[in-house]
């Protein structure tokens, strides 16, 4: 049944090991989000990446500190990179906009209605929302966790039906993702805590952690929202989410029972 899915790529999934972007596969994922939209579902994006790409384009120059360094790299990235996307849905007749946000949009009543009306028009237009962090005017104390933290945000505020999170791994596993003796949780029901299982590894570019993704996923989870959490390296991962889900190797969060307005 077509629904409303918010879907977010880490920085590990969109770039190469040098920090460029891995054009190749940004096109096989854009190839996917067309079919999601193409099948009936309403898709928002959530796309980390350029910081990596601004990285990538510019090279490392120690004469910068790290905010310095990050907001750099973020204006010269983000055009890239959504400039990437732009051109790469054209092909499909996919209209894109970008929304860059910071976190006290989500804090100020008046940001946030500003907010979601912009993602509603949107939405209601045919437009594929391409929502990132504004890193070049966010400052530390003021910063989402990571894009996850903003994913389940966004997914909240629009009352998404599902929230996947894509990256460099398949889900949450009882032990060290790469032990063979770990086995990866296929499901983790409404209320229920994995924490004790994570071993925490973030990738070379990114902020968060498979802590942060359990965090998140909880919350959403607890406000209605089915949470996936797969890797957005494998072949065809979110066609096969749909498709085959049960051969699809991924972790999912079963959402409470949304409550609404007659309850």
């Amino acid at each position: 049944m077509p629904g409303r899915i918010v879907i977010k790529v880490g920085s590990n999934v969109l770039t190469r090991d040098d920090g460029k972007l891995d054009i190749t596969h940004v096109s096989v994922l854009v190839d996917q989000l067309a079919w999601l939209r193409s099948q009936g579902h309403e898709v928002i994006l959530v796309s980390s990446g350029a910081v990596a790409s601004g990285r990538g384009e510019l090279g490392s120059d120690p004469s910068l500190d790290s905010v310095e360094q990050r907001q750099l790299y973020s204006a010269v990235g983000q055009v890239k990179l959504v400039n990437t996307y732009y051109t790469l849905f054209r092909e499909y007749g996919i209209k894109v906009g970008q929304v860059l946000v910071v976190k006290e949009n989500f804090t100020s009543p008046r940001e946030y209605a500003n907010l979601r009306a912009c993602m509603s028009v949107m939405l209601e237009s045919g437009v594929m929302p391409v929502v990132n962090e504004n890193d070049t005017v966010s400052v530390t104390e003021l910063m989402f966790t990571d894009n996850d933290e903003l994913s389940g945000l966004m997914a909240q505020m629009i009352e998404a039906d599902t929230l996947i999170l894509l990256s460099n791994v398949d889900g949450i596993y009882d032990g060290r993702p790469g032990d063979p003796s770990a086995r990866l949780i296929r499901k983790v029901e409404a209320g229920g805590d994995v924490s004790g299982y994570v071993r925490e590894e973030k990738s070379s570019f990114g902020r968060g952690g498979m802590t942060a993704k359990c965090g998140i996923a909880g919350r959403a989870a607890e406000a209605g929202i089915r949470v996936v959490i797969a890797n957005g390296r494998r072949e065809d991962i979110l066609k096969r989410l749909v498709l085959s889900p049960e051969s699809t190797p991924h972790t999912e969060f079963v959402p409470a029972v949304r409550q609404t307005e007659c309850d």
